[in-house]
């Protein structure tokens, strides 16, 4: 089975590609010659994924999967959200996103938040979502050089580490984009 991953962020490519079983092959959008920035313009973090799936089945004619993620903080009121990747601005800025989000904490008390992916499965014109969500806490400061985004500063619940201090096979396990491909690989083994 070949399905297109529609995203061109290399560290979730590694990452997804580390969890699919070797019978279904992944294309990269760089594979199928998709080089434009697939939109992401629902308010959602759940829209986000449906649109860039459907945009590619729609222009490339691809099964495709898209996954979208959002880290959403309690006392930001859910933020930032469906904006985590812009927070700081459009230039997507990991560390200027972090200093953001710790700046906006540090007269909060409450630091729990959780990271919610949902991917959505474009798969013989029929779609499908699937919801991993990791529970965790915002530390107060960057700790590990592992992994990406926000990964620094977040300490999943019931670790003495933050993702960027785990190892990959590690936070694969229990982080929400690996919850959210175990669901997608369960399906797709039952097709």
């Amino acid at each position: 089975m070949k399905l297109v991953f529609a995203t061109n962020n290399q560290n979730k490519v590694k990452e997804v590609q580390a969890l699919i079983p070797n019978h279904i092959q992944i294309l990269s959008l760089k594979d199928i010659g998709c080089t434009e920035d697939i939109p992401e313009t629902q308010p959602t973090i759940e829209g986000n994924a449906l649109q860039k799936a459907l945009y590619i089945n729609e222009k490339y004619g691809y099964d495709c999967f898209a996954d979208d993620t959002g880290l959403e903080v309690n006392s930001l009121d859910g933020a930032p959200g469906v904006y985590s990747a812009r927070y700081a601005g459009n230039h997507k800025d990991a560390n200027d996103n972090m200093d953001k989000l710790l700046s906006e904490l540090e007269l909060h008390q409450d630091r729990n938040a959780h990271f919610k992916t949902v991917i959505a499965l474009h798969l013989q014109d029929k779609v499908y979502t699937f919801t991993g969500i990791c529970n965790g806490e915002i530390t107060k400061n960057k700790q590990g050089d592992q992994g990406f985004g926000y990964d620094p500063i977040f300490k999943p619940e019931g670790f003495n580490e933050t993702f960027a201090q785990m190892p990959l096979e590690t936070k694969n396990k229990i982080g929400h984009r690996g919850k959210a491909v175990s669901q997608l690989i369960e399906f797709l083994n039952t097709q």
